[in-house]
């Protein structure tokens, strides 16, 4: 009876564990995984994330590359466009040092004698984009228009003209004083706003970079090379010949005039 009973019992796990993988050993919880990872929503939602992600990585590195600078002056353009004249004024001193070459980099500004190392379409392609967004009132060449016609090459004329000294109340004779820079220069275009006043380019360190700009193949027009003789001649006079070509300033500057600020 006993033998009956434990064949029965063991002829009843026998069948069990043919019927069911798992052993009687095993834990509860061992069952739940397979259960679960047979669930076909799972796999669905997880494959529909994960090509979603994917989906949007190639639209995020196309929208970042439409954003890189195609020119070296497009961020002088850029701070042009937004009136950002005082941004615009410093990359175009920076565009002057890195165009004028290696030396000039290293050493941190222009000498005059290496302007005539700029390319010519490069200095005319800083000077469209100042006057195209400035109504036509910026640029080195309308500098120079009023350096040659209104000041007659004198540059204390041309510095009074445009802007860049400013009158002192006086009540013997008119005197002028240079502005500070940066705060008493005018960075806002508007109807009160001298016709040239800018690019200043670091000009007020001396005339000969300016004059050397002025002078550059880039804005040479008919005339200019009799002119520039004669301005030679005047200058060997000393301060007799720069007395007569300045008008009533040429004899009083001395004592009419402060020096410059060159910290800038």
């Amino acid at each position: 009876m006993a033998t009956n009973s434990f064949n029965s019992i063991h002829t009843l796990r026998r069948r069990h564990s043919i019927d069911c993988p798992y052993s009687f050993s095993s834990s509860p919880s061992s069952f739940f995984p397979k259960t679960i990872t047979k669930n076909p929503s799972s796999f669905s939602n997880h494959n529909l994330i994960t090509f979603s992600v994917s989906s949007t990585t190639p639209t995020t590195t196309t929208t970042t590359t439409t954003t890189t600078p195609t020119t070296p002056f497009d961020t002088l353009e850029q701070h042009l466009i937004s009136q950002n004249f005082r941004e615009a004024d410093e990359e175009t001193r920076r565009l002057l040092i890195v165009l004028a070459g290696e030396a000039a980099v290293k050493r941190g500004y222009v000498f005059f004698s290496e302007v005539q190392f700029i390319s010519e379409s490069d200095l005319k392609e800083i000077d469209s984009l100042w006057r195209k967004y400035s109504d036509g009132k910026f640029g080195y060449s309308v500098q120079k228009k009023i350096w040659n016609n209104k000041a007659n090459r004198d540059f204390t004329n041309f510095f009074i003209k445009i802007g860049w000294m400013k009158k002192l109340e006086s009540e013997e004779v008119d005197q002028y004083n240079y502005r500070a820079f940066p705060n008493e220069f005018i960075w806002e275009l508007n109807d009160e706003t001298p016709e040239g006043h800018l690019p200043l380019t670091n000009a007020l360190r001396g005339t000969q970079l300016l004059k050397s700009i002025f002078t550059h193949p880039a804005f040479v027009e008919d005339g200019d090379e009799e002119e520039e003789k004669e301005d030679s001649s005047n200058n060997s006079g000393g301060d007799k010949g720069n007395a007569k070509k300045g008008g009533l300033f040429g004899g009083l500057r001395s004592k009419l005039f402060s020096k410059p600020d060159y910290s800038f």
